[in-house]
């Protein structure tokens, strides 16, 4: 990489090569070396900007977790259209997209990572306990809409419906959860809970 080049904003091009390697080939390509070389800087660029990787990869979970609040306020918007079984489908498709699903599995097996995370105030299980927490968000605005049943327990629920989506999702080569399977699991989940 030739020196003297002016890079316009060299975090938000890491992160951005960051998610790139992990959409196209999962965490296990997830190096400093691979990163810079997608983000076509020099090797040196990543540590002048992240104390170590880890603080890198951290920034990373916390990009991800904004994404899966911006779908949560997107899905938040839908409240009282169309239908929940729907609604809920498209919102698992949207919080469970391959980059996520990918970097789920980076916090589940980096335990630095995890540990700073929390340190920071995010979830036990972080990007994974923000992904159920919007959808649990959106479950209970949709029950005191009267669109889901008074009974229904919307904290049980998201958990459950993540973690099948999730699995779904890692079942596949292409990390993206399939929507006629989400579908089924959506409508078995909330079977007698939509009025």
């Amino acid at each position: 990489m030739p020196t003297g080049v002016a890079l316009r904003d060299p975090r938000q091009q890491l992160l951005a090569a960051a998610q790139r390697l992990v959409a196209r080939d999962g965490i296990s390509g997830l190096t400093s070396r691979n990163v810079t070389a997608e983000a076509g800087v020099a090797k040196g660029v990543l540590h002048r900007y992240f104390a170590d990787f880890d603080a890198f990869l951290v920034a990373l979970v916390l990009e991800r977790i904004a994404t899966v609040r911006a779908e949560g306020a997107a899905l938040q918007s839908h409240v009282g259209e169309e239908s929940v079984t729907e609604n809920v489908a498209q919102g698992l498709v949207a919080l469970l997209d391959p980059v996520m699903v990918a970097t789920a599995g980076l916090v589940i097996a980096r335990d630095e990572v995890r540990d700073r995370l929390r340190a920071m105030g995010t979830s036990r299980l972080p990007l994974v306990g923000e992904a159920t927490a919007v959808l649990a968000d959106y479950l209970a605005a949709e029950r005191a809409a009267g669109r889901l049943a008074p009974h229904a327990d919307v904290d049980a629920l998201a958990p459950m419906l993540i973690g099948t989506v999730y699995l779904l999702a890692t079942a596949r080569a292409d990390r993206t959860p399939p929507i006629a399977a989400v579908r089924r699991t959506v409508e078995s989940s909330l079977a007698g809970l939509v009025p």
